[in-house]
């Protein structure tokens, strides 16, 4: 058993930033597992309230203690029901909606993170794409089960965006939180050169990896939309004038590896199309369970085009984005659900 922290006087108490990884640790367990107080721990450590709130803090920030809300079903059902008996998809994962973008984020990365943790088993195989939503799954994810996954890479890296923008740091980051190992396709996700790509698509090594990646009992996907101030935009992938000029010809977003799209959920007829290194919608359909993720609100077309490419099998989004999703349709329909 881990030694408690030997008490202190309150007035020659450390300040949270000062205290080990153990003695949060130690802090965090009494009061979130244990329910001690936030009085009692200040007795028993002889530390003010202050001090014992402000190390509470410290531990959530450190990500030793992280915090999800579990909101009850019967606030999302009816919408899961719908957008499954509508789009012919396996399940949505629907979280809470939150103002704070970061925040958003995360309680939807939380859904996903606990629902691998519930259905992954011994031998899976991820096929893990790139993004910030598929990025913060694998931060937020926690398990006490460990395994024998495989997570590999769906799609190249990229050096611009940091970590988010690289499968092979999301991958390494799955294997450590679920138990296994990761491969890494080594390959940059861009390649303006036709030839060069094709190549590269025909190496040995980039074949491999892909060929796993294609018999993957699950894949992790972003769906991306169509902003001027994208991140395939800020990392200089595409101008702002491609980006535009995609958009006056149809293209509403991308599935996991920039495979444009129309609202209709076909390929979009743009130039920018056919550049990446990695799966493509026709190797996603046929892995059983793909997990699309889209926590922003700005996504609302490019999930309803996502949706109807048939690839989908699992939605995470959020509430709001869900009924604006179903009202599209009907919209779209004529007014008439299907």
């Amino acid at each position: 058993m881990t030694e408690a922290p030997r008490p202190r006087a309150p007035q020659t108490a450390a300040p949270s930033s000062s205290m080990s990884m153990e003695e949060l640790t130690r802090i965090a367990t009494l009061y979130y597992v244990d329910g001690q107080t936030q009085e009692e721990l200040s007795r028993r450590f002889g530390i003010s309230r202050a001090t014992v709130g402000r190390m509470l803090k410290r531990a959530q920030e450190l990500g030793i203690v992280e915090i999800r809300v579990q909101h009850h079903p019967t606030l999302t059902v009816d919408l899961e029901r719908e957008l499954v008996r509508r789009f012919g998809i396996s399940r949505a994962l629907l979280s809470v909606d939150h103002q704070d973008p970061e925040k958003q984020r995360a309680l939807l990365a939380g859904l996903v993170a606990t629902w691998l943790d519930r259905n992954l088993s011994d031998g899976a195989i991820v096929a893990v794409g790139m993004g910030r939503n598929v990025s913060a799954v694998s931060e937020h994810a926690m398990s006490a089960t460990r395994r024998a996954a495989t997570f590999v890479c769906a799609i190249g890296g990229s050096y611009r965006g940091g970590e988010t923008m690289n499968p092979d740091h999301i991958c390494r980051r799955l294997a450590a939180r679920f138990g296994g190992e990761s491969e890494t396709l080594y390959a940059p996700a861009m390649i303006d050169d036709p030839a060069v790509r094709t190549a590269l698509l025909e190496n040995d090594t980039v074949r491999q990896s892909l060929d796993k990646a294609r018999r993957a009992d699950v894949a992790l996907v972003g769906i991306g939309d169509m902003s001027e101030d994208s991140n395939m935009v800020r990392m200089g992938w595409f101008s702002a004038q491609e980006i535009a000029e995609a958009k006056r010809v149809g293209t509403v977003g991308d599935m996991m590896g920039y495979d444009f799209i129309d609202i209709h959920g076909q390929p979009a007829m743009t130039p920018i199309q056919g550049r990446v290194v990695g799966l493509s919608a026709t190797d996603l359909r046929r892995i059983p369970n793909v997990i699309a993720i889209a926590a922003e609100s700005s996504k609302v077309t490019a999930v309803l085009g996502g949706l109807r490419t048939g690839t989908v099998n699992t939605l995470a989004t959020t509430a709001s984005n869900a009924m604006a999703v179903l009202h599209l349709d009907d919209a779209m329909r004529g007014g008439k659900a299907a």
